[in-house]
């Protein structure tokens, strides 16, 4: 691809119009380094990609064995024979939300860091970097899912029509969560500490979010912190089409979209502004 010359320290554009321009038009390199991102990670392993697959299956059999035969645990509304398994995949479905937001978002501080030559030496739109880090992500994110709905078949005999409904439920999560890996790929250049603090973050939002545990369960005093967390409306919005066969909450989707949107503008202007100190940082 035939690309023009980049002052690293010339002032970027931060239009959103600009962010969908540099996507559009960086689609081919996205793709190809999704690819190689994906297959890199495996690589020199005897059973290569098909880990993507047998890690979800193996973390979905401890789930079962551990929540049906060892905590015996039930999820409020599932009732029947077979709810401590379901108990599982209920849960995975919150797993799957969580470890697409906390995937990227661990890599995110540092992907300049370990992409210097792309700042210094190579004329490279470093803004796609956060977009091919959610690329691999969305990548074993849907193998997870495949998972996930092969089992639920497995325990039912069926599939609910609304699972359609997926891919509109985690957009709005793709998009905020670009934002914010933006805006950490950038602080990760300047403060060093940003990776090791996202890090806990992330763990902190595990328990804060519904994944272990309906929101019903929590304390009504407490609700409204866990209701905060941007994991939970996508998690029970995700559980709703998935597992409780209800079509989502277009209402409460498309008020999180809008939010989305601007937080995913406001962390690629943060991320164009602060660029041109990249090359005098690394």
């Amino acid at each position: 691809m035939t690309r023009t010359g980049i002052n690293p320290h010339a002032a970027q554009p931060t239009s959103l119009a600009a962010l969908v321009k540099s996507l559009w038009r960086n689609r081919q390199l996205i793709a190809q380094m999704t690819r190689r991102e994906v297959v890199g990670r495996y690589k020199g392993s005897a059973m290569g990609l098909a880990w993507s697959f047998f890690n979800p299956v193996f973390m979905l059999v401890v789930y079962t064995f551990v929540f049906s035969e060892i905590f015996k645990s039930r999820w409020g509304g599932i009732g029947g024979d077979d709810s401590k398994t379901q108990f599982a995949v209920v849960l995975f479905v919150g797993m799957i939300v969580l470890n697409l937001f906390s995937e990227v978002l661990n890599r995110a501080p540092g992907l300049i860091l370990s992409n210097v030559n792309y700042v210094k030496k190579v004329v490279f739109p470093i803004e796609i970097l956060p977009v091919i880090a959610m690329g691999a992500a969305l990548f074993h994110n849907l193998i997870s899912l495949g998972v996930l709905l092969a089992a639920f078949a497995l325990f039912n005999g069926y599939l609910h029509w609304t699972v359609i409904f997926t891919p509109l439920v985690l957009l709005p999560l793709v998009i905020i969560t670009l934002g914010l890996a933006w805006m950490l790929a950038s602080l990760g250049v300047f403060l060093r500490d940003v990776g090791q603090t996202i890090g806990i973050i992330t763990t902190v939002l595990m328990f804060l979010s519904p994944v272990f545990y309906p929101v019903t369960a929590v304390p009504e005093r407490f609700r409204p912190f866990i209701m905060a967390n941007p994991l939970t409306f996508i998690i029970e919005q995700a559980r709703e089409v998935l597992i409780w066969g209800r079509v989502p909450n277009w209402l409460g989707l498309g008020g999180y979209t809008l939010a989305a949107v601007a937080i995913a503008w406001a962390g690629y202007a943060w991320f164009q502004k602060t660029r041109k100190g990249f090359a005098d940082v690394l």
